[in-house]
């Protein structure tokens, strides 16, 4: 679904509504997803986040491991995105957390990549860090 998202990124009219799908599969109302520098973002600051680069970049990925236990999952990924030109290869294991419906409420993001460079810092100007 997040490839096909995605993907469908790169036609006008793509806006933080067309993440609708994905959000079927997620308790918006106290989703909250902590991120590779601790940052914290609820589910609208999420999308607000995610949109731009869904629209300037290009992203693939190659599986390494699934794990699933009760209430969580554990995927590993190398993804690769290419945005403006430059093409960047990471590392990531991204723990979701579901609720007892089955929804994710919590999703917590690790990186394996290099130092990445102060455009893409800026990009969380204004997001709240955890302590």
């Amino acid at each position: 679904m997040v490839k096909g998202l995605l993907d469908s990124a790169k036609e006008p009219g793509f806006s933080v509504e067309s993440w609708a799908p994905l959000a079927e599969l997620v308790e918006v109302d106290e989703f909250e997803r902590v991120g590779n520098f601790k940052e914290v973002m609820t589910w609208r600051d999420y999308v607000n986040f995610l949109t731009p680069w869904a629209i300037s970049a290009n992203w693939e990925c190659s599986f390494k491991r699934l794990t699933e236990r009760p209430g969580v999952v554990y995927l590993e990924l190398e993804e690769r995105s290419r945005v403006n030109g430059n093409l960047r290869a990471i590392n990531s294991l991204s723990v979701y957390e579901f609720n007892e419906t089955g929804k994710i409420r919590h999703l917590d993001v690790y990186l394996q990549m290099p130092l990445p460079g102060p455009d893409m810092l800026l990009r969380y100007e204004g997001i709240k860090i955890a302590n």
